[in-house]
């Protein structure tokens, strides 16, 4: 994947309780920083510490808490290496109850519907597995912080599965406000894009976010977050009801898929990108 060379501006939450800070690292990750308070910060996963500790020092702020949505290494890799700087003892931890094993340094366990505080906010933990056992998405105001379940354009690998539990986490975060920003932890947007454009090329809000996506990464900028409303507009995996879809993946797969349950649309859907035909296919929209 196309690395990201220019960030989006920090923005607020709706409620402009949280100045969010997008940090990109490593290859293609995607860490945020919340600014909850006078000079301090939250990080919300990251391969390692190093771009996080950088964005906060250049905007006067001290990374005091991380929040992990899984326990991947490009997740929990900011937990180590603060660990070796010698500064995950004076942090505050927020990650899975389930996984707390596995989060290095974590004090703050939270399970399902958990309500997690941070200044003078409050956020709310997501159980959103089927990427992996325990993944934990969190909710601050109109601000997602969904690490590998939910992208922009897609959804992630299903690692521990099944596709029930991915499909149950989708249909959960659909159900979420229409302007709550998708703040996910990867820039995949264009190759997402891709495999819905396979399925669904008679999509026209699709076939405008590509072209605006192609254009933004072309100018290496970035284009997360998106919204849950662009996301029930285009991606695949939020659309399983589409009946175009259920043709294309019919014809895919030699089968009888349209009048299939949105979880028996959902596995097919996922299997299909898996194969990776979608790379290779040539469309309108340039590279």
């Amino acid at each position: 994947m196309q690395c990201v060379e220019i960030v989006r501006p920090d923005f607020f939450s709706k409620n402009g309780t949280y100045s969010i800070i997008q940090v990109p690292a490593a290859k293609d990750n995607l860490v945020w920083l919340i600014n909850y308070a006078p000079g301090l910060c939250a990080a919300v996963d990251g391969p390692d510490a190093g771009a996080a500790i950088r964005a906060a020092e250049n905007r006067g702020l001290k990374i005091d808490t991380i929040i992990n949505t899984h326990t991947h290494p490009d997740h929990i890799g900011i937990n180590r290496d603060m660990q070796k700087r010698g500064l995950l003892d004076k942090m505050r931890v927020i990650g899975p109850a389930s996984r707390k094993d596995d989060v290095p340094g974590i004090t703050d366990p939270v399970s399902d519907g958990d309500t997690v505080e941070l200044g003078r906010g409050k956020g709310t933990a997501i159980l959103t597995e089927g990427h992996i056992n325990g993944h934990t998405s969190y909710l601050f105001d109109d601000i997602l912080f969904c690490g590998d379940a939910l992208f922009t354009g897609g959804c992630g690998y299903l690692f521990d599965g099944p596709p029930i539990a991915m499909h149950r986490t989708l249909v959960k975060l659909s159900s979420l406000s229409d302007d709550t920003k998708v703040c996910c932890a990867h820039e995949y947007t264009l190759d997402n894009l891709k495999f819905a454009w396979m399925l669904e090329p008679g999509n026209q809000r699709l076939q405008q976010r590509i072209k605006d996506a192609v254009h933004t990464r072309a100018n290496g900028k970035c284009c997360v977050p998106s919204t849950i409303e662009e996301e029930r507009a285009t991606n695949p995996f939020m659309r399983t009801m589409s009946i175009e879809i259920r043709k294309a993946l019919s014809k895919q797969w030699e089968l009888d898929l349209e009048n299939a349950s949105s979880s028996t649309i959902f596995k097919q859907a996922r299997q299909l990108k898996d194969k990776g035909l979608h790379k290779n296919i040539e469309w309108p929209f340039g590279q």
